[in-house]
C-alpha cells in the first residue's frame, strides 16, 4: 500500500520555534524535502505575522522555491483572506484548518466552529474554480486544551458537514497529542464511511505523550491514506499550552517502510535533511531515526 506523506516541517514544524528562520532558509528546507522524495510539502502559513512571527514572509517562501516536478507545495490558511493570499502566491494546494471547539476556535482564529465549517464549504467551491487542491484539517479532533474531551459524535458531525462540500481531503488532527490508537481507529473508520469516494482521509499526529507513531499505524490500518509529519519531529501550536512536536517524518517513514508500505521517500536523504535543520535551528531535534540511523533489513 502506498501512503502519501505531507511534511509540515516548514510550517507547523517551525511556527513554535524560538528561532525564526528567514524565508530563504525555509524555502531551502522545502527544496531539500522535495529532493528527498517528499510528495507534498506544507511550505508556508498565510496567517497574520504579528500573531505568528515565525511564519512572516509566506509569499517570499513560495517565490523562493525551486519547484520540483511531482512535488505539491501547500499553504496553510485560517480564513478567506489567507486563502486569497495563498492562491495569489501560487501554491499548488490550500490546506484550511479550524478547531472543533469554540474556545480554541476563538483563540486560534477568532471564529466559531459553526462559522468555520460554513467557510470550509465556501472555500471548497472557490478552490474548484481556482483549480487548486483543497484540504480541510479538523484540529483538536482527539481532545482540546481548553474544553477537554471532544466527543467522537461531535467530530463526525462537523466532518460530515465538511464532507458535503467534497474537499480533496479531510484530515483529523491530534493538535495536542492526547489521542490513542483505539480513538484513531474508530474515528478514521467512521470518517472513511461518510466521506465521498473522491475525498481522501488523512491524520495529523503530535508525539506529546509518545503515542504518535502508534496512532499513525492505527490510522493507516483503519483506512487513512495520508499522514502529516514534520522532519526532525519539530512543531507545536503557539496557541495550545504545552504543545510539542509532530511525529518525525523520518521516524514515520522508517516504520512504514519496515511494514512494507511505499512512500516514494529516500530515508537516508530525509535523515540528512533533519540533520541540516538541526544545524539551522541550533538545537537537537526530538526525532529519533535521524540520530540512531536507519537499519537496512526494515528501512528499505
Amino acid at each position: 500500500m502506498r501512503v502519501e506523506i505531507v511534511d509540515v516541517g516548514p510550517r507547523d514544524g517551525l511556527q513554535n520555534e524560538e528561532k525564526t528562520l528567514p524565508p530563504e532558509v525555509r524555502a531551502e528546507l522545502c527544496d531539500r524535502l522535495a529532493a528527498a522524495g517528499v510528495p507534498r510539502v506544507e511550505a508556508a502559513s498565510f496567517v497574520n505575522p504579528k500573531r505568528v512571527p515565525q511564519m512572516a514572509g509566506a509569499e517570499e517562501v513560495i517565490a523562493g522555491l525551486n519547484r520540483r516536478e511531482g512535488t505539491s507545495y501547500a499553504g496553510l490558511v485560517l480564513n478567506e483572506k489567507g486563502y486569497e493570499r495563498a492562491v495569489a502566491a501560487g501554491v499548488d494546494e490550500v490546506r484550511y484548518a479550524f478547531p472543533l471547539t469554540d474556545e480554541f476556535a476563538r483563540r486560534n482564529q477568532n471564529t466559531t466552529v459553526e462559522e468555520a465549517a460554513a467557510l470550509a464549504g465556501q472555500l471548497a467551491g472557490r478552490a474548484r474554480e481556482d483549480r487548486v487542491r483543497f484540504s480541510v484539517t479538523l484540529s483538536v479532533a482527539f481532545g482540546c486544551p481548553f474544553e477537554g474531551e471532544v466527543r467522537p459524535e461531535r467530530v463526525l458531525e462537523v466532518a460530515g458537514r465538511v464532507a458535503g462540500a467534497s474537499p480533496d481531503e479531510i484530515v483529523l488532527a491530534d493538535t495536542i497529542g492526547v489521542g490513542v490508537p483505539t480513538q484513531v481507529r474508530g474515528l478514521v473508520q467512521e470518517l472513511s464511511e461518510i466521506a465521498p469516494e473522491e475525498t481522501a482521509v488523512g491524520c495529523h499526529f503530535h508525539d506529546t505523550r509518545n503515542t504518535g507513531i502508534a496512532n499513525a499505524v492505527a490510522a493507516i490500518e483503519s483506512g487513512a491514506t495520508v499522514l502529516d509529519a514534520s522532519v526532525g519531529g519539530t512543531g507545536g501550536c503557539p496557541f495550545a499550552p504545552r504543545a510539542t512536536g509532530n511525529i518525525a517524518t523520518e521516524d514515520l517513514v522508517y516504520a512504514l517502510h519496515g511494514m512494507g508500505h511505499e512512500t516514494g521517500i529516500d530515508l537516508d536523504a530525509l535523515i540528512e535533511v533533519a540533520g541540516w535543520l538541526s544545524e539551522q535551528l541550533g538545537k537537537e531535534l526530538p526525532g529519533r531515526v535521524h540520530k540512531a540511523g536507519a537499519f537496512a533489513p526494515v528501512s528499505g
